[in-house]
C-alpha cells in the first residue's frame, strides 16, 4: 500500500479536447513515458483516442496505464443531472475499459477560464448547496453501481467549492461512502486552504490526489485583482515543485500515513504553453518526487 504517482495531460498544457495551442496527444504520450511516469489520466474526453482498443494499443506501446477519467458536473444547477450523466457514460466507460479505477468530478465554474467573465453568482444559496450535495451523492452512487469506479470530487478555483470552508461544508453535506475527495494540493493552496488540515480532519474521504504547487506572490496578485483562474495560470500561478507551496514532503507523508493505495497525479496547469516546455519540467518533477522517497513512481 502507498502512493503511486503519475502525470496528466494538464501538465502538458491540455485543457480542451482539441486546441491548436495544445501539445498533440501522441507527443504527450511519448513524453510522459520519457519523463519516467507509468500512470496517466485521460484528460479532457476526446484528447486521447476514445476507442478503447486504439487507446489500449497506444498505452501499451509506451508501458502506460490509466488511473482516472475526468468530467465537469454543475449539479448545483436545476435539472443538470442528465447532462452530467451523458459525460459519465462516455468517460467512465472508456476509463473502465482501459483499467482505470476513479472518476474525478469537477464542479461547474461560475467564471469562465478563457474570458474571466462571471457566468453566474460567485456564492451558492442554500438551495444550490442542497442540489449540489444531493446531486453528487446520486452521481457517486450511480457511477459506482454502473461502472465500478470511485468518484473523487475535485475542489477547484472559480467554482462554488473552492475555499477550505466550502470544501468542509461540501464534505459534511455528502455521503462519505460514495463521495470521496480528490485532494488537489495546488487548488487548496491557491484558495488559502491547509492541505494537511484537510487530510487530518477527513482522512477517510481522501481517495485520490493531484500534486501541484502555487507561487504565493502570483496568487497574492491574482486575489488582489480578482483575476480568473485562466489568467492566474498565464501569470505563472502554478509552479513545479519544490518552487512553491504547499511543501510536498509533509503532504506526501500524510497521504502515505493513510495506509491505503492512493494515486497522486502531477497536474501543473500550463495552458497555454510552448510544446518544448513541459518535458523538462516533467523530468525534474518526477525526479523530485522520487527524491521524497515515495515507494513507487
Amino acid at each position: 500500500m502507498g502512493i503511486t504517482i503519475g502525470s496528466a495531460p494538464d501538465s502538458w498544457g491540455v485543457w480542451f479536447a482539441d486546441d491548436p495551442l495544445q501539445t498533440p496527444a501522441s507527443r504527450f504520450l511519448d513524453e510522459v513515458a520519457e519523463a519516467g511516469y507509468e500512470w496517466i489520466e485521460l484528460g479532457p474526453y476526446g484528447y486521447l483516442p476514445t476507442d478503447a482498443a486504439e487507446l489500449s494499443d497506444e498505452l501499451a506501446k509506451r508501458d502506460l496505464k490509466v488511473s482516472a477519467g475526468t468530467i465537469f458536473a454543475a449539479l448545483h444547477r436545476p435539472d443538470h443531472y442528465d447532462e452530467a450523466w451523458a459525460q459519465v457514460e462516455l468517460v467512465a466507460d472508456l476509463t473502465r475499459a482501459v483499467g482505470g479505477t476513479h472518476l474525478v468530478v469537477i464542479p461547474g465554474q461560475w467564471r469562465s477560464d478563457k474570458t474571466g467573465e462571471a457566468l453566474e453568482p460567485r456564492e451558492l444559496d442554500e438551495a444550490g448547496w442542497q442540489r449540489l450535495a444531493s446531486g453528487m451523492d446520486r452521481l457517486g452512487a450511480d457511477v459506482k453501481e454502473r461502472y465500478g469506479l470511485q468518484m473523487a470530487f475535485h475542489s477547484h478555483a472559480d467554482t462554488h467549492v473552492d475555499t477550505q470552508d466550502q470544501i468542509e461544508r461540501f464534505l459534511e453535506m455528502t455521503d462519505p461512502e460514495v463521495v470521496k475527495l480528490c485532494l488537489d494540493t495546488g487548488h487548496v493552496s491557491f484558495s488559502g486552504g491547509d492541505n494537511l488540515e484537510i487530510i487530518r480532519r477527513y482522512p477517510d474521504r481522501i481517495a485520490y490526489a493531484h500534486l501541484k504547487q502555487v507561487d504565493p506572490q502570483v496568487v497574492a496578485k491574482v486575489k488582489a485583482e480578482d483575476l480568473g483562474f485562466g489568467d492566474a495560470v498565464k501569470l505563472g500561478a502554478m509552479v513545479e515543485p519544490p518552487q512553491g507551496v504547499p511543501d510536498m514532503p509533509p503532504v506526501l507523508a500524510a497521504l502515505e500515513d493513510l495506509g491505503r493505495d492512493i494515486f497522486a497525479i502531477v497536474e501543473q496547469d500550463l495552458y497555454p504553453v510552448a510544446f518544448d516546455v513541459p518535458l523538462p519540467i516533467a523530468r525534474r518533477t518526477c525526479s523530485y518526487l522520487r527524491s521524497c522517497r515515495l515507494p513507487r513512481a
